[in-house]
């Protein structure tokens, strides 16, 4: 049998292996492409950031990057509920241990703020109907009242969303994963089944 030089066999192998590095190379490109195609997750509550500044305030509700639920300084968390923002550092303390963090994306805000976030919300939406889904009036809203609180990141509301109803910390809308509020018979029942969207909570109806 007369044996084929390696100098010979070794195009073959490399013209083998061309398709499979094209391939890599074009899956690669693809990924890429739907990754900056598709837009990052960013909850609603985020409207209360730098876009608002100059016309409301921090005494308005508007919130800092990077305030935590220990942030006394700033009113949106200060002027929350005292049962609420003790039931929250209560669950941020143990959620350290997992390296999680409660950021505060909104809590309480002042009437004239949630008004503005309203309008927003109706032409961002393109309707009253639609907007409502998103964000209640300041007469209904919980915000308003300090009864509630929009949290940050995405590995906080998820370890709420194991934990919080041993703290009485429950999510109260199923398309708003970041809202939560105090319910003390969670502690002992769990949380209450969650509605769609605040178009369906009594509460916003008033």
């Amino acid at each position: 049998m007369t044996r084929t030089p390696s100098s010979a066999r070794t195009p073959t192998r490399r013209i083998r292996r061309l398709p499979v590095v094209g391939l890599t190379v074009v899956t690669a490109a693809i990924i890429a492409t739907l990754f900056h195609q598709v837009p990052k997750f960013l909850p609603s509550s985020n409207t209360d950031r730098a876009e608002h500044r100059g016309v409301f305030g921090e005494a308005d509700g508007v919130v800092p990057d990077g305030v935590t639920v220990f942030d006394d300084a700033v009113p949106a968390v200060a002027n929350l509920d005292p049962d609420l923002l003790k039931a929250l550092r209560r669950a941020a303390k143990d959620a350290a241990d997992d390296k999680v963090v409660f950021y505060v994306n909104s809590g309480r805000r002042s009437p004239a703020y949630q008004n503005q976030l309203l309008r927003e919300a109706v032409a961002k939406y393109g309707s009253e109907d639609e907007a409502a889904r998103w964000v209640a009036t300041a007469a209904t809203s919980l915000h308003v009242a300090g009864d509630a609180v929009d949290l940050g990141h995405s590995d906080a509301t998820a370890w709420l969303s194991r934990h919080g109803a041993a703290y009485g910390l429950c999510q109260i809308y199923r398309n708003e994963p970041w809202h939560y509020e105090l319910r003390p018979e969670a502690i002992k029942r769990g949380c209450p089944r969650m509605y769609a969207d605040p178009t369906q909570d009594p509460r916003m109806r008033q």
